[in-house]
């Protein structure tokens, strides 16, 4: 029998006794390798058997023996390359665990080798990459050697790739895993040159993975049903999964703050002038201080420090932008069931527009209006005061029920603002930061265009604003074409209020009221009783700042509606109270000022004494959408002698108008009676509003008054929001 022949059969004679009697099997290898000690097929025998018993420390040594001795053989990588993947494995099972071991028995030289040499076997840059990684963290020497050469290999295959996003298996290997051993290594030398880069794919990479968006999110859920990647159930479990990568290892923890760790050691390596102060604000203002002297230094110095300036300035501006969009609009990085907040739109504050005079609330209306008349000169300068803010120094104001950390998030959008000014500041400064962000695209970052707009309105640059408001309706239609039903109608929302505002700052009313009209179509009122809706709303004082021209507001529907009231109120008052004479502008004023009422009552006065003074009035939309008592009254009381005769022709079509008979006036509210004589409360109530001119008027504007008593208990939301709808035209060809 030949030698080969040997070989295998005490190799077969030993598998047979594997099961039945292992010491015998052992045995009669440990002769086989006696005999035959060149044979690879007698020694992996050997390993087997070890392995398979789990006995870490033999297998280990027969694994070294075979590594040595046969390093060319298939069985033996096969081997290793299992091994390896237990050691980049996350898994916790026995096997796994096993094979771990096993290879912590080898001697560290070995480790180092098997590891370097199994690299070598690897022909997919992810898997050779994560192989080196092993290498890099088990033996920090190799660092210098391989450390670079892995990122720029890393780097290299992204762009080979084509990689639409900076958010990429290849990226993710480079800034968090390969770029910190390489930098905190005090080995490697790297030119100043090399570290700006790493610090820039750095930066682009964490920012873009902070600020993905709800959709991009849903491009990593590959196997997942479609209808449930848009489920706002479904969506809240599902986690975040680079393409490549595990879900492992694709969650990072900390990113902002792993960014300026990497910015501090880039910093240092770099010789800029470091300061202890950690907080945004210390980094700023030292950077400030820099910006004062930065001209005075030679070209390499300035070059130094302007990178310094351009990237400390940088971060701080991205970090905090993003931390104030991603608190008043959580929805765009959170998913569509973020619970608890309802996002928040920066509004030009017009909640003053009544002008809020105090009048005593006790004194029946037309006998205030004879009060009232001595003040007439002092309400006109504070109702026509200039609503564009442009004067006064700029104050953003929010409720705390509405954002619970509004001092954080009001600094954040401060910081934010301030490092946006710094980076424009200097010429120098703006070319390498426009650089930056025209290499990152962040003209199509939609969280960055909702905060620039929202420093452009503060900034009080409205046209700019407008633009920008443009730019943001064009980001949305592509960056989501299968948006999330709500999340479209938010952001639509959104662009209408804010550029009804900036067009209200203009000057520009007639596009106003054209914004708010069109916002009023997109409103969903809830279901509530009269009155109630106005009691949710931001309570406001009576007297206000003069700084706080701004205001963070609840982007629903029922807090914007009341805002959009105050803005059409703002428009038509303007017209309304002009020397020139206009109905329409001041029946407009009449129906919107029972929005909030009493707070309206001085602006009511003022539009009484003007139609006193015309002498008549016509508004034939007054049945329609006039419900208040006390307006009522008013009108009511102007028709009798002592009330000065006006003649009010306020009816548009008798037959629609008013019914053959009067529905009783049992929905009145309890509210208004103490503003009627005390006799409604025994007497027939449909001689409320008719007292004193029952005789001597016609019939048909009596029963119209009647039957407008007994609309009193309306919603009156609603009536106002059917005002907005159905009297668009004419609204809009008021302000033409």
């Amino acid at each position: 029998m030949s030698a080969q022949g040997d070989c295998e059969f005490l190799v077969k004679r030993a598998r047979e006794l594997v099961p039945g009697d292992l010491w015998a099997a052992k045995a009669w290898l440990i002769t086989a390798r006696s005999l035959y000690p060149a044979d690879f097929n007698i020694q992996y025998e050997m390993y087997t058997i070890e392995r398979n018993a789990e006995r870490t420390a033999s297998a280990g040594r027969l694994l070294y023996d075979m590594f040595v001795n046969f390093p060319d053989q298939p069985a033996v990588w096969r081997e290793i390359s299992v091994i390896t993947s237990a050691l980049r494995n996350d898994s916790q099972d026995k096997q796994t665990q096993f094979l771990r071991g096993l290879f912590e028995t080898l001697p560290g030289r070995v480790q180092c080798e098997m590891l370097l040499k199994a690299t070598e076997q690897c022909f997919n840059t992810l898997e050779r990459a994560e192989m080196l990684l092993l290498l890099l963290r088990r033996f920090p020497e190799t660092v210098v050697q391989h450390g670079v050469g892995l990122g720029e290999t890393l780097l290299d295959t992204e762009s080979i790739e084509d990689q639409e996003s900076p958010v990429n298996c290849f990226r993710k290997l480079f800034v968090c895993d390969v770029l910190p051993l390489i930098i905190n290594n005090p080995d490697v030398r790297l030119p100043a040159s090399l570290l700006y880069k790493y610090l820039n794919k750095a930066a682009e990479f964490y920012i873009n993975y902070v600020t993905r968006s709800t959709q991009t999110e849903s491009q990593y859920q590959g196997s997942q049903d479609s209808s449930d990647i848009m489920s706002p159930s479904k969506r809240s479990s599902q986690k975040y999964v680079i393409d490549g990568l595990t879900e492992k290892s694709s969650q990072i923890t900390d990113p902002w703050e792993r960014l300026f760790k990497i910015l501090s050691v880039v910093g240092m390596r770099c010789e800029w002038q470091m300061d202890k102060g950690r907080s945004f604000g210390d980094i700023l203002h030292r950077m400030k201080d820099l910006c004062r002297y930065i001209s005075n230094f030679d070209s390499d110095a300035h070059a130094k420090y302007k990178n310094q300036v351009v990237y400390s300035t940088m971060l701080v501006f991205f970090k905090n932008a993003f931390q104030y969009v991603s608190n008043i609009q959580p929805s765009l990085f959170q998913g569509p069931n973020t619970p608890n907040q309802a996002p928040l739109v920066l509004l030009e504050d017009v909640t003053n527009i009544y002008g809020d005079t105090d009048i005593d609330r006790n004194k029946h209306i037309h006998k205030k209006r004879k009060l009232a008349e001595g003040r007439e000169k002092t309400m006109q300068s504070s109702d026509d005061e200039d609503p564009s803010g442009k004067s006064r120094s700029r104050h953003i104001t929010v409720n705390k029920a509405d954002l619970a950390n509004s001092i954080e998030v009001l600094e954040s959008f401060k910081l934010a603002r301030e490092s946006w000014e710094l980076l424009y500041s200097l010429e120098s400064l703006d070319k390498e930061f426009t650089r930056i962000c025209l290499a990152w695209k962040t003209d199509t970052w939609l969280w960055l265009r909702i905060f620039l707009t929202d420093m452009i309105i503060y900034q009080g640059q409205y046209k700019k604003a407008i633009s920008s408001l443009h730019h943001l309706a064009a980001l949305q239609g592509s960056h989501s074409p299968q948006q999330i039903t709500g999340q479209g109608s938010l952001e639509n929302q959104r662009a209408l209020i804010q550029l009804a505002t900036c067009h209200f700052a203009l000057g520009e009313y007639r596009q106003t009221c054209e914004k708010v009209l069109d916002l009023m179509c997109c409103i969903l009122l809830p279901i509530q009783e009269g009155g109630k809706v106005q009691e949710e709303q931001p309570k406001v004082k009576s007297k206000f700042r003069k700084g706080s021209d701004l205001k963070l507001w609840p982007c629903t529907s029922r807090a914007i509606m009341p805002y959009c009231l105050h803005l059409l109120l703002a428009c038509f008052k303007l017209r309304a109270f002009t020397d020139s004479r206009d109905d329409m502008a001041l029946g407009h004023v009449v129906v919107l000022l029972q929005h909030e009422w009493p707070r309206g009552e001085n602006l009511f006065l003022k539009a009484i004494n003007k139609i006193c003074q015309q002498g008549n009035f016509q508004y034939e939309n007054f049945f329609n959408y006039v419900t208040n008592i006390d307006m009522l009254e008013e009108f009511a009381y102007l028709r009798t002698q002592e009330g000065g005769k006006i003649h009010l022709e306020l009816l548009p079509n008798q037959a629609m108008l008013i019914k053959t008979s009067s529905p009783p006036m049992g929905l009145l509210q309890q509210e208004f009676i103490p503003v009627l004589q005390p006799s409604i409360q025994t007497a027939d109530r449909h001689h409320t509003v008719t007292r004193g001119i029952t005789k001597g008027v016609k019939e048909d504007f009596r029963l119209a008054m009647e039957r407008q008593v007994s609309r009193c208990g309306e919603n009156l939301m609603v009536v106002l929001h059917r005002f907005c709808i159905n009297e668009k035209i004419l609204l809009l060809q008021t302000l033409a």
